[in-house]
């Protein structure tokens, strides 16, 4: 994962680019409170269920997924965001190849 540059405009749909079969990742910016993570998935490309000990916003940036939360399934769409609670069972689908980003508080 490299990190972007800063100080200058990010066209983030563009930072990171599908590949067949794949989840593929950059990390945007990184430090000791959080990160934010950029996300590329192909159609039927997911993580699988896992917990964070902290709070996750997705939002979408294109396409569609399918983010289950406690067992919950929420549909997103382009634009759409969810934060995923600290703690809880959550797992992520692409329904149609999507992006998003992640962002993720620590403290």
């Amino acid at each position: 994962m490299s990190t972007a540059p800063t100080s200058q405009i990010l066209h983030i749909a563009e930072m990171v680019n599908y590949q067949e079969g794949s989840v593929v990742s950059r990390q945007i910016t990184k430090a000791d409170a959080g990160n934010v993570t950029l996300f590329a998935f192909d159609i039927n490309q997911g993580l699988s269920e896992h917990t964070a000990p902290f709070d996750a916003l997705v939002h979408i940036i294109e396409g569609e997924a399918e983010v289950t939360i406690s067992g919950i399934p929420f549909r997103l769409n382009t634009g759409d965001a969810i934060i995923m609670p600290a703690n809880e069972p959550h797992a992520l689908k692409a329904t149609k190849k999507f992006k998003m980003l992640l962002t993720m508080i620590r403290a």
